[in-house]
C-alpha cells in the first residue's frame, strides 16, 4: 500500500512538472495553468494554487469554476476578504455564462459565511 502511495506522489509530481513546462512554453494557454492549479489543489499546496489560478484568470474567460477554486484556496490560507471577492467574481461569471446552479452554490457559501 505504501508503495502505491509513493507511485501516486511520483505521478503527481510528474504531472506537475509536465504542466509547468507547458505553462512556461505556452503562457497564454489557459489549460496548462488550470491543470497545474488543480494538481496543486489536490496536494493542498494552497499558495501555489492561488498563484496558478490567478495566472489562469489572467489569460482565460472563466465561467466561474476557477473563481470558486480560488475562493476555497484563499479561505484555506485564512485570507477571507480575498476569498469573498473571488466567490463574488465566481457568482458574476457563472451568471454571465449561464450557470445559475454554480452561481447559487457560491452565493450560499457567501451567505453562510456571514
Amino acid at each position: 500500500m505504501v508503495e502505491n502511495a509513493g507511485q501516486g506522489e511520483a505521478a503527481g509530481q510528474s504531472r506537475i512538472e509536465a504542466l509547468k513546462r507547458m505553462a512556461e512554453t505556452r503562457p497564454n494557454d489557459p489549460r496548462a495553468h488550470f491543470g497545474l492549479a488543480v494538481e496543486y489543489e489536490k496536494m493542498g499546496a494552497w499558495q501555489e494554487t492561488v498563484d496558478t489560478l490567478r495566472r489562469y484568470l489572467d489569460v482565460a474567460h472563466d465561467e466561474g469554476n476557477a473563481y470558486g477554486r480560488l475562493g476555497h484556496a484563499l479561505r484555506m490560507l485564512n485570507r477571507d476578504e480575498e476569498a469573498r471577492d473571488a466567490f463574488q467574481q465566481g457568482v458574476d461569471a457563472a451568471y454571465r455564462h449561464g450557470h445559475p446552479t454554480m452561481a447559487q452554490e457560491f452565493e450560499e457559501i457567501l451567505e453562510e459565511w456571514e
